[in-house]
């Protein structure tokens, strides 16, 4: 919510600010609004107690004391990693706290006791503001966290539950992870989200969900793109002594095994769950927004305000009722099975969650708004609008499994492609899968939107300004319908990952009388044989469905900055005047301007990102290659692990605040340009992110499984063939893993914080002048262009970290 751009619309004031009566009737039978959103609160909180109960029940399970100590270190590194990230997000919320309490202390417009229209809220309220953005960052980090216990729990049951022989175990251990993690991040979330909607004053609330969504937006870029990096470097580095040294998969005796199975949640842990949390909290501030702006009738606003988080508390109904559901099909089906297509399962689950949130949601929607100002079709048209994003979280991942999974003809191209060709001809097939997959993800996208425009053409317009705004922000709702599902499947990969890691770093295999302990203790005959290949065709089914969450996320980011942006536009149009919206056309130098330069700030995003984990792998494989030993030992050492993640926590924390200190400085530069142009570099961010993205993600899966299938079904380690799809994979890894997925958060980073930034600029122009504003421009572009420098010049590989004087 943009509050120069509320206060516009509405002729100034705080009431404008304030959010409407929340115990208006609007459930069929007279129940009102609050008390139907303090049910929402109960369902929230059995949602925190399934995540927690789920929780104690993978500490509980069965393990082996070799693997327990394994996945014991790995979280030990986990913490170190997570306590220097915590205190490195508080030095960068210092900066976005100044530009917060700079805007509301002095700029935001507010009454006083007279009525009287005055500039800067009160003292009290700007610090009530703050601690909420901090109340953000705490719910991206804490979420973070509990994503990292519970995958440090999961992949050592998952590494012993393999050893039964039997792939069940393998499959239901890291989906239960999952959901743990799928449902406490949501139920926190709309937790939060409903004690500001509930408790918190109405001249208060609209500023608080402000703070907290652009807190939380700032935890999840700040760990998104630091997990990304740091990840990376340790699988570049783990994976290349494959082929250096001809050693094996997650041998021991690699130091860098550690740091990668500790970047396996760093990045694919984290980095999913702070990012997740974030994408549902800021989708609905926006959604927040727009009623509070664009819709005319304070009933209607109350009926959509509730309504929309009465859908969110569903989706919370849905996913659980859809995991009960599919978990004891998969169970009857597979417990005594030999063997297990570990993707099917999953996809059930992800098409029976749709289906049953579409399904509740007209439910829902006819019993909670019969009549929406006076139309009684409204229920069923809103309805298929979310129906759109729902099922693109479902059609999406089906789309990226063409181009991802182990059994797609692309990624088999891949293969084949690297039998002759090598390296060289497995990486141009990624591409060319990349690529085609952007095409057909785009596509699919347009036409879902194109669906809800064409909804909200049917009688929207008569209730709110601009109708296909609103839809467009429904569908980026509709993409998160199935939330903690989504999280569930994201957060599969990084267990089976670490899972086949644990395995071989706990020399199970080598333990004295191990057959015998096991029996004794645990009632069970070990297969190791077994084991092994169901540990490594899962991790198969975990690199797939990794890569279908990545385009939901990217593709909400997307389509729910539309809605962010429009409050941008209301401002500077003063309401939509025709007059001022033709700035807003190719016609404008300023707008094509902006349009360009977003483009050209997502290819060095994508640079700069890159670049922090060329480095760090650089010096991480030559750390590893001059202390690795081979000989009269079985395992690396502790202190040569921890080197290796040193140096991966040392490059993701220089990447990580360049590239943030880039972001924030660009977007106050462009901001304080021109505000045209800045609406044209905002869309242009999300335009050519989105495209990147998705090329990045799904080139990186393709590559990743490509690699899977030489190990798992040719039986072909140590040959040319797996060497051409390791290197493909090292290609893959920032692709998919570091530059992809953190553009979800930076663009929606920029764009929530954009809104404060732009409304600084336009007040200051109003207030000193234009000449001010371009010269502040013009420092903060310089300040920006030193920090462009340093992502690339300042973490160049020198050819010895002592030398470095040829830049």
């Amino acid at each position: 919510m943009t509050f120069l751009a509320l206060q516009q619309h509405a002729g100034g004031g705080e009431a404008a600010l304030v959010l409407p009566n929340l115990n208006q009737a609007v459930f069929l039978g007279g129940i009102g609004g609050r008390a139907l959103l303090l049910w929402g609160l109960v369902i929230c909180a059995l949602g925190l107690l399934f995540g927690l109960a789920t929780y104690t029940q993978l500490k509980n399970l069965p393990v082996h004391r070799a693997m327990r100590e394994i996945s014991e270190l790995i979280y030990e590194t986990c913490k170190t990693y997570l306590l220097t990230q915590g205190r490195f997000l508080l030095i960068l919320w210092l900066f976005i706290g100044a530009i917060v309490a700079l805007y509301f202390g002095t700029l935001a417009q507010t009454t006083d006791a007279a009525g009287a229209v005055v500039r800067g809220f009160p003292a009290m309220k700007v610090i009530i503001i703050l601690l909420f953005s901090l109340i953000g960052i705490a719910g991206s980090y804490g979420v973070a966290w509990f994503g990292i216990r519970v995958n440090t729990f999961a992949n050592s049951r998952t590494a012993f539950g393999s050893l039964t022989g039997k792939p069940y175990p393998n499959h239901a251990i890291p989906l239960k992870a999952g959901m743990s993690i799928g449902m406490l991040l949501i139920s926190v979330e709309l937790l939060l989200m409903l004690l500001i909607l509930l408790f918190i004053p109405g001249d208060y609330a609209g500023p608080c969900f402000i703070g907290f969504a652009i807190g939380e937006s700032l935890g999840a870029a700040a760990l998104r793109v630091a997990g990304g990096i740091f990840t990376k470097i340790a699988d570049i580095g783990a994976d290349l002594m494959k082929i250096v040294f001809k050693i094996k998969e997650d041998d021991a005796r690699n130091p860098g095994v550690i740091a990668d199975c500790t970047g396996d949640n760093a990045g694919d842990s984290v980095g999913p769950s702070a990012d997740g949390f974030e994408t549902y909290g800021v989708t609905g501030v926006a959604l927040i927004s727009f009623i509070l702006l664009a819709v005319h009738d304070p009933l209607v606003k109350v009926q959509l305000l509730v309504w929309i988080f009465a859908m969110r508390v569903m989706m919370i109904v849905a996913s659980g009722v859809s995991y009960y559901l599919n978990a004891a099909v998969a169970k009857a089906k597979y417990r005594t099975a030999d063997h297990m297509n570990y993707e099917a399962p999953l996809t059930t689950l992800v098409w029976l969650t749709s289906l049953v949130s579409v399904g509740l949601t007209f439910l829902v929607s006819r019993l909670l708004i019969p009549t929406v100002g006076g139309d009684a079709t409204l229920w069923w048209k809103l309805s298929l609008v979310i129906t759109c994003g729902t099922l693109a979280g479902a059609i999406i991942p089906e789309f990226v499994k063409v181009f991802t999974s182990v059994g797609s003809r692309h990624t088999r191209e891949i293969v084949t492609s690297s039998r002759e060709g090598g390296a060289s001809l497995n990486i141009l097939s990624g591409f060319v899968a990349g690529n085609f997959s952007a095409f057909w993800l785009g596509m699919t996208m347009m036409t879902l939107m194109a669906i809800a425009y064409g909804v909200s053409t049917t009688g929207l317009g008569g209730l709110m300004l601009a109708p296909a705004v609103f839809a467009f922000g429904l569908v980026a709702f509709g993409f998160l319908g199935m939330g903690p599902v989504t999280i569930a499947v994201d957060s599969y990969g990084p267990v089976t990952d670490n899972a086949q890691s644990i395995y071989e770093l706990s020399l199970i295999e080598q333990v004295p009388n191990v057959r015998a302990e096991i029996k004794k203790d645990f009632g069970f005959d070990p297969n190791f044989a077994r084991a092994k290949e169901n540990l490594e065709e899962n991790d198969g089914a975990g690199n797939t469905f990794k890569a279908t969450a990545k385009p939901v996320l990217i593709g909400t980011a997307v389509v729910g900055a539309t809605t962010m942006i429009f409050s941008i536009i209301v401002a500077l149009t003063r309401g939509l005047q025709p007059e001022l919206l033709s700035n807003l056309s190719i016609l404008h130098p300023p707008f094509l301007l902006g349009l360009i330069t977003g483009g050209a700030v997502i290819y060095w995003f994508t640079g700069a990102s890159t670049q922090a984990v060329t480095t760090g792998a650089y010096r991480a494989v030559e750390f590893i290659k001059a202390n690795i030993r081979l000989e009269g030992t079985t395992k690396a050492s502790v202190s040569d692990s921890k080197k290796v993640v040193a140096i991966c926590t040392q490059y993701a924390q220089r990447g990580m605040f360049n590239i943030f200190l880039t972001v924030f400085f660009a977007t106050l530069a462009f901001a304080f340009f021109e505000p045209y142009f800045f609406i044209g570099y905002l869309i242009s961010i999300a335009l050519f992110g989105l495209y990147q993205a998705i090329f990045m993600a799904n080139a990186g899966g393709a590559w990743d499984n490509a690699k899977k299938i030489v190990e798992t079904e040719l039986k072909q380690k140590g040959t040319p063939l797996h060497d051409a799809t390791v290197v493909g994979d090292t290609v893959g890894d920032p692709f998919k893993d570091t530059s992809s997925v953190a553009m979800n958060p930076i663009i929606k980073f920029t764009t929530l914080f954009g809104l404060l930034a732009v409304e600084l600029a336009v007040s200051l122009t109003a207030e000193r002048g234009a000449t001010l504003s371009l010269v502040l421009a013009g420092a903060f572009l310089v300040i920006a262009l030193a920090f462009v420098w340093r992502s690339f010049y300042a973490m160049r590989i020198e050819s010895s970290p002592a030398k470095a004087r040829v830049r």
